[in-house]
Parts: C-alpha cells; structure tokens; sequence
C-alpha cells in the first residue's frame, strides 16, 4: 500500500532525475555533438578533463566560491533564525521580510547587485563617498569579485536556510534550555553547548543544500561579471555551460557534470563524517 501510494513521485523521480543522470553518464563517454552523430570513446574525456588547466582553474574558483558563501550564508541564516526565535513581536512580519529575497529572481536580484557595486554611481560606493573612502572596483578586481558575488548571493539564498533553523531551534525542549539556566549557564553557554549540539542534523542538512547550491553557482556571475574579470569569476559550471551551449561539446560538457556531481557526493560525505552524525 505504501508504495502504491508513492508510485507517482517515484516514476516522475525514475524519468526526470534518474533516466537523466544515466544519460549524461552515457554522453560522458561520447564525442556527440549538435549534428546528432556520436561516437564512443571512453573515458576520453575525463582524461581531457585531467589535462585542462581551465577545467581546474573553474574548479579553483569554485572552491574559493563555495569557501566564501558556505560560512557566510549559514551563520547570517543562523543569526537572523536566532533573532526570530527570540522575538516576541512582528516575528511573522521578519521571517516573511527575511525570506522574501528568497522567493526573488537571482538573475533581478544579480542585476541589483551589480548596481549596487557600481563604482561610479552605486549605492555602496555612494557611501563609501559619504564616509570619504573609495571608490572601490568590487566586480572589477580580482580579489574582491568573489567574495562580492559570494555576499549578493548570501543575501539571495540566506531565507531558506533562516526557516529550516528557526524550525530546528523551535523543535529544540525548553525543558533543557530552562534545566541549563537553573543550573547557571548564561546564553551564550545554552547555545553552544545545549542549543546547537541538538540542532545538529539541521546544521548538517542546511550545510550541505548550501554547498550543493555553492558549487552550482552560475546565474549570479554570468549576469553581474560574464566570468571576468580575467576568469577570476568563471566557475565550474559556468565552464560546463560554455562547453555545451558555447562550444557544443555535449559529451565533454556531460563529463563535467558527471565530475560535478562526484566532487558535490564527496563533499557532502565528509560533511556528514565530520558534523552530521548523530550521537547515540
């Protein structure tokens, strides 16, 4: 009964997840192009892949991307979920406030960031001009690019993780929290060791959708930079797009997936390793 029950879901998962992950394993090991002719070669192109020092320059960016966001997202999600369960007033009002960024269009809320950092008539450097500082080249300069994208990013995607942690904190026993406070713990004491061990698995789950969403990144860097400068913002799959949509390299576009996919596996897995698991 219970698998007649989720059939549904599980055809749809079967045709549009699964069926498509086989099928660019297939392609991975093809040359097929846009003409529609093929031809098996094997791991072709994951030793291609090994010798393509873009493919690791993306991958270098990526990593440095995905360092930025991760930490950045999560602790601004946990700090404002932290907030809400705290606030007695309006709290409805925020957490929809909060979210809304969420719910907004990355390729609108791209565009907004970028003039944003505009240097000669955006708002940050506007400011900064008011305090005497500036003007700064935040989508300009290399060392500065990521770590921008990484912050308008933050501020896209930080709703999700906000909800699912105010949940966590919320499912957390007051009786625990009110026996720490008896015994004389001071907040920051219940939070560290009372309140976040118990939020755990939630930690674990929103550190891994936000590492999942970090290596993915694409829209954000496409719309406010184009990889620039000097690649400085070419991720992964903005490599794995220009491979099969630029150049029409659908088989070594499929290996990058394929390659993508693994590193995210592995990623997650250690995570899990490190923080995710559950004390008996």
């Amino acid at each position: 009964m219970g698998l007649a029950f989720v059939a549904p879901m599980l055809l749809l998962f079967l045709v549009f997840r699964f069926g498509p992950t086989l099928g660019a394993a297939f392609l991975s090991l093809t040359d097929y192009r846009l003409s529609g002719e093929w031809t098996f070669i094997g791991a072709a192109n994951y030793t291609r892949l090994l010798e393509d020092d873009l493919f690791w320059e993306s991958l270098g960016v990526t990593a440095v991307y995905t360092a930025l966001y991760v930490p950045m997202t999560v602790l601004l999600a946990l700090g404002t979920a932290v907030l809400l369960h705290r606030a007695f007033w309006l709290r409805g009002f925020f957490r929809g406030l909060f979210f809304l960024p969420y719910v907004t269009s990355i390729v609108l809320a791209a565009v907004i960031w970028k003039w944003i950092y505009e240097v000669e008539d955006g708002l940050l450097n506007a400011a900064l001009g008011v305090l005497g500082a500036g003007p700064v080249d935040f989508l300009g300069d290399e060392s500065l690019v990521l770590p921008s994208i990484a912050a308008a990013s933050a501020w896209k995607g930080f709703g999700y993780s906000m909800l699912i942690l105010l949940v966590g904190l919320q499912s957390v026993p007051r009786e625990v929290t009110e026996a720490a406070t008896i015994d004389g713990a001071s907040a920051w004491q219940r939070f560290r060791w009372v309140t976040l061990p118990l939020l755990r698995p939630v930690l674990f789950f929103v550190l891994v959708i936000e590492a999942i969403q970090a290596f993915q990144v694409f829209d954000a860097m496409y719309v406010m930079t184009a990889g620039g400068p000097v690649r400085a913002s070419y991720s992964l799959v903005y490599f794995l797009y220009d491979s099969g949509f630029k150049f029409f390299d659908f088989g070594y576009a499929s290996a990058v997936g394929l390659v993508l996919f693994l590193i995210v596996l592995v990623f997650s897995l250690i995570q899990r390793r490190l923080i995710g698991r559950e004390e008996d």
